[in-house]
Order: structure tokens, then sequence, then C-alpha cells
């Protein structure tokens, strides 16, 4: 009896090249030679982000000689701190959260900095200029100064402003480079988008403005454009004669925590979807571009977001599926519904689940869905792109196998490994002709040594060399607001929106009519 297996796949590990293959092996490294002396200046430094994010990349990137040198951080809030004391908070955090690398951390403490700004008093800003000012000289780190806004969007307009006014955002008046950092959300709407960039524009020309995606700097998504471009074997196959779909997924297990005083305005849509979500869509999908340059980047990217086929053509309902967590079970532990966590109204209608199919109507990709799925409290915390290829066009082998042989399938995975695995079949060994699939796969981390460069330390490293590659460009927002803004609208202003949010047990793999799907793009 011949058989087709599919119940188990074996594994073939890809690795890379020895480090000292030079035959193979092309590298441009960033190192602090590249980089002109600067003062980074963080908004917020009190805040979550700084404590967990900021600082541990940044040191990071000190371990592994990617910071200039010399340079000073230095932190600002409205929280009265010493320096000393803000040295000492944020070794702790470091100790806490497990950082065991902490023998070098008094070299980099040295470079610590903190001063207390009240963000609407302009006369603070002043004295921050001075401060800053008086370090420079002090410490010889020159007019180059980079501004991290780690503070809610409600107050870039009043710090934007502020930093213009006191003469921080002129390049001309400093005689140094001016940078400054945002994080998303990029607006609520295409209307307050555009509001945002005319706040942020009012001081700051556009190549002085960093809009921080760190989901671009994982090392997963950077190479989605290398796998492309730099291998024969797949560009002549990226298209819609070989691929059935593609799915992109980014699932989680937590809920609302504590934000949400910001997620009952915003729901998943506009928190994944506009932002995440977009970006590896373009990424998977775009063209050529015809150099390996920001801009060029970012035209392509442009083109992918122009060519989305308006899903309001047709009932949103039939490409889009809403959900809502209940109560349930993630890790053996009861967990509240959405409806029922401290802050959110027990009626809310706002989704926590989206799977959106949509289309591509350019001549690579039409006809072709792509699924782009995001939700809280699901089975398990995974992010991944699916590139799922059609099955044999014609199968040689009908009359004497299983005429249904799996396709191949590519898996970029982003969370909770970043690696590459695909998908294909082989004979198994003896005297039974059976095929199996085999996967071959290449985890990116298995042969490096050292501390691992994570996504935020990457972007920050690229905002102080200026490259803009792995950022936002404003055109390229106000594109994906375009098209989610109507889709937004209309789930959130029809007559029947309770009806059309399905609900889901937390721990689950999402609403009823996603489940089949998500089993899909979940495998890999």
């Amino acid at each position: 009896m011949i058989e087709t297996s599919t119940t188990h796949t074996q594994e073939v590990t890809a690795s890379a090249l020895p480090n000292d293959e030079p035959s193979g092996t092309s590298c441009q490294i960033v190192s602090s030679t590249r980089m002109s002396p600067c003062t980074i200046v963080i908004f917020g430094a009190s805040g979550d982000l700084t404590f967990r994010k900021i600082i541990p990349a940044l040191y990071t990137l000190f371990l592994n000689n990617g910071l200039p040198s010399p340079i000073n951080i230095v932190g600002c809030s409205r929280t009265p701190f010493s320096s000393g004391e803000f040295r000492e908070k944020l070794r702790l955090a470091l100790e806490t959260a497990g950082r065991n690398d902490l023998g070098r951390w008094p070299e980099f403490a040295a470079n610590l900095y903190y001063s207390t700004l009240a963000y609407d008093s302009l006369p603070a800003y002043a004295l921050l200029g001075d401060f800053l000012q008086n370090l420079a000289r002090k410490t010889g780190t020159g007019k180059n100064y980079l501004f991290y806004l780690a503070v809610p969007p409600t107050l870039y307009e009043v710090i934007g402003n502020h930093l213009g006014t006191a003469g921080f955002s002129s390049e001309n008046q400093s005689g140094g480079w001016v940078r400054i950092v945002v994080e998303k959300p990029f607006g609520r709407d295409l209307k307050t988008a555009r509001q945002l960039d005319t706040i942020l524009h009012r001081s700051f020309q556009e190549e002085q403005i960093f809009r921080i995606d760190h989901y671009l700097a994982k090392e997963t998504v950077q190479n989605i454009l290398m796998l492309r471009f730099a291998n024969t074997i797949f560009e002549p196959i990226w298209n819609r004669s070989f691929i059935d779909y593609v799915g992109i997924v980014t699932s989680e297990q937590l809920g609302v925590e504590n934000r949400a005083g910001y997620y009952e305005q915003s729901g998943v849509l506009r928190d994944m979807f506009q932002n995440h979500l977009m970006q590896l869509l373009a990424l998977t999908a775009i063209e050529p571009p015809s150099h390996f340059e920001a801009d060029l980047v970012q035209d392509e990217k442009v083109k992918i977001f122009r060519a989305l086929k308006p899903l309001t053509e047709v009932p949103p309902k039939d490409n889009l599926i809403l959900g809502q967590y209940s109560a349930g079970i993630i890790d053996g532990k009861p967990v509240p519904a959405y409806r029922d966590e401290p802050g959110v109204s027990p009626r809310s209608l706002t989704p926590t689940f989206a799977m959106m199919r949509l289309f591509i109507d350019n001549w690579r990709w039409r006809g072709v869905p792509f699924y782009l799925v995001s939700g809280k409290r699901l089975r398990e915390k995974k992010t991944q792109i699916v590139v799922q290829f059609k099955k044999v066009p014609h199968s040689m082998f009908r009359n004497v196998i299983d005429e249904n042989i799996l396709a191949n399938r590519l898996v970029l995975g982003i969370y909770p490994e970043e690696r590459i695995s695909l998908t294909f079949q082989t004979k198994s060994p003896g005297t039974r002709e059976c095929l199996r699939p085999v996967m071959m796969d290449y985890r990116y981390y298995d042969d490096v040594q050292g501390p691992a460069v994570d996504a935020y330390a990457k972007v920050l490293q690229d905002c102080l060399v200026g490259d803009h590659m792995l950022f936002w460009r404003q055109d390229g927002i106000e594109l994906s607001w375009s098209y989610l803004t109507p889709i937004i609208s209309q789930c959130e202003n029809c007559s029947d929106r309770e009806t059309n949010l399905q609900f889901y047990q937390a721990g689950s793999l999402g609403p009823d009519a996603a489940q089949d799907w998500m089993r899909l793009i979940m495998q890999g």
C-alpha cells in the first residue's frame, strides 16, 4: 500500500555559515566609529517605556559597542529625581527584569543624567537648554540632539512646540543634527493623523522626524526583503501564480492590562492594524526597489497601500470578523472577560480580536487573499507570516498515492522565535512509497554570541545614524489610515454593531467563525 503521511513533519536544521566564512557572508556593521557624539534626551523618563524598553536597549547597544562616544543620556519628566536616584532606579529595574550582565553598568551609568521638567512650562525648556549646553561642554558631545518622546501622544504638541520655540529644533541654529522620535499611535484616524503631522512639522522637518514601529526592527521582519530579493529561488514564485494565500498574525495572551482608558478608545484595529500589521503586509508584498535605500523602499510600500482594494466595496462583515474576549483560562489560571476588566464599560462593544481578508489590486497579487489577524487573550502569544503556496497543478502520483499532497509552506516566525521554516515533500526511507512533509528550519540566534540586540536597540541605533529605513513616512501613515478609517467608521456606526461582535473564550483561537483560518495560519 502506497501512502501519503501527513501526521508528522521531520525537521531539517538549516544553519548559517560560520562567521569566518568570507565567501558567503556580506555584512555592513554599524559601530560607534560611524556615529557622531550626541545627547539623547528622553521625555517621559520616569515612565514604563523608559524603564522596560529604552534604557535596556541603550545598555545593550553599549555592551555591543553600538553607541557613540562620548554620549549623554538625559532623562526628563515631572517626577523630581536626582541623577543618582535616576541611575539607581534604572539599575534596579534591569536587575528585577532578570538582566545578569550588569558588570559594566557603572561604566554605562556614568553617561546618565536627569533633569526635572514641567512639559507645559516654556521657561523650563530654557533651563533644560542651559543644562544640556553645560553638559555638552563638560563631556564633549557637541550639538547633536536626539529627543525621544516616551510620553502619551496628547503631549506631542506641547513638547514639540516648546522645543521649537526654545530653539532646540533648528539644526542651523544648533550647528549639529537634531532628531525627534515619536511612538505610535500616529493618530486615531486619517484626520487626527494629519493633525499630528501638522503639529510635528511646526518645529521639525520631515527628515528630522522618526516615527517608531518597533516591529520593523525584528530580525525576521528586516530579513523579509533579504529573503525575497537576495535569493533567486523565492522572488520568481512570489506572486499570484504560485501563492495561494498569505497569513499575517500577531496573537497575544495578555488582556487589556492597565491600558483600558486607551484601549476603549482604540480597539484592535487602531491599536495593531494601522501600524504593525500594515507594515508587515507592505514588506511581504512590495515590488523590488532599485536600490536598498530608505526613500526607495518607502516608495514601494506606499504603492502597496495605494493598491489595497477598498473593503467598503462589499459589506465589511464579508471580509472582517470582530470579536471580544469573555472569561476563560490562560496557562491554567482563570482570567476575566474584557467587560470585567478595570476601567472597561460593562456594555463595551470594543473589539479585542479582528481577522481581515484584504486584496491588493496589482499585477503581482491580483486575487490572492491576505489574512491579517490580531487578538488579545488568545491561546498563545505568537507573531508570524505564513506564505502558503499552491498545490502542484498535476499529480503524477495520483494512481499510486493519495492525490492530496500537502503544498509547500513558508513561515517567517517573529515571536516567540525569530526563524524561517520551509515545508516540502520527500519520500520516506524504506520499501514503501510514502511521502512525508519535511521542515527546513533556521533560527536566527542559534549561532549568535554575546548580548542579543533587540528591536528597540536596532531602531535607536538607526535614529543615531539618521537611517529612516525602519520607520514610518507620513504618506504611508495617511494611506494606511485612508484604507482603515472607512472600515472603522462603518463598524462603529452601523446599526447592528452589537450583533456583529462575536465573543470568544479567553485561551481559545478566537471567535468560532475565525477558528478554521486561525488553525491554518498559527501552524509552524
